[in-house]
């Protein structure tokens, strides 16, 4: 949940405002609303086997562990239609973003006439990092691909993307997970689940009394059938 800091800028306000429009918009298979985040994991490798868990008796980890380096997680994540998508990566460059935003537009989204893409203001989530990554006509092919919204600085809670990621590291990454191996299994079988069950998000704005002032922007999970 975050709130609206009581200051805020206009510029703020302004980024603010395109990305609660862009929510509010209906449901349209065409142009399907996407958002992206990235994250990273610590790899951590026993040095003693773990004692399993007994009735009463939690999981017991030696305090004695490996580091094993970072990894990082982008995740794509298409609110309305139910649908994520988990990609690992070593690093988290400009290069890695945008192969990326290629396989959303070139796999995962390939009849859409236009993705409309919510992000934050990290400084390779740009047009520019395709042409980074691709030839010319291939990163402007792309860039077309996209309708480009950005999350205003220190409001990336905004993007829905991050709340999903809250609970990927919630019900998957909360534990030691020793290799790159290891974790994409484990994030390919929560993805799995969370498709299976075409867990969709909303974002609830929660008003002041005062009309027309929000206040609070809340990410809201919910089922298929749910309102």
């Amino acid at each position: 949940m975050g709130s609206f800091p009581p200051d805020a800028s206009a510029a703020f306000v302004a980024a603010m405002e395109d990305i609660l429009e862009v929510y509010q918009r209906p449901h349209d298979p065409k142009r399907p609303l996407v958002c992206v985040d990235e994250t990273s994991k610590q790899l951590i490798a026993e040095t003693r086997v773990p004692i399993a868990a007994k009735p009463g008796q939690p999981a017991r980890h030696d305090y004695e562990y490996r580091r094993n380096g970072t990894a990082n997680l982008f995740m794509m994540f298409a609110p309305l239609e139910g649908w994520r998508r988990v990609k690992v990566t070593d690093r988290h460059t400009a290069l890695d973003y945008a192969q990326v935003l290629k396989e959303l537009s070139d796999s995962h989204f390939p009849g859409a006439e236009k993705i409309v893409l919510v992000q934050d203001n990290l400084n390779t989530h740009k047009p520019a990092s395709l042409y980074e990554a691709f030839p010319p006509a291939d990163a402007r092919r792309l860039v077309e691909r996209f309708e480009w919204h950005y999350t205003p600085k220190h409001g990336s809670w905004l993007d829905m993307a991050e709340s999903e990621l809250g609970v990927l590291s919630s019900q998957c990454l909360d534990r030691r997970i020793p290799d790159q191996r290891v974790l994409k299994q484990e994030v390919e079988a929560w993805e799995a689940d969370r498709n299976k069950k075409h867990t969709k998000a909303e974002l609830a704005v929660q008003h002041r009394e005062r009309a027309g002032e929000a206040q609070e922007v809340v990410p809201r999970t919910m089922n298929d059938s749910g309102d």
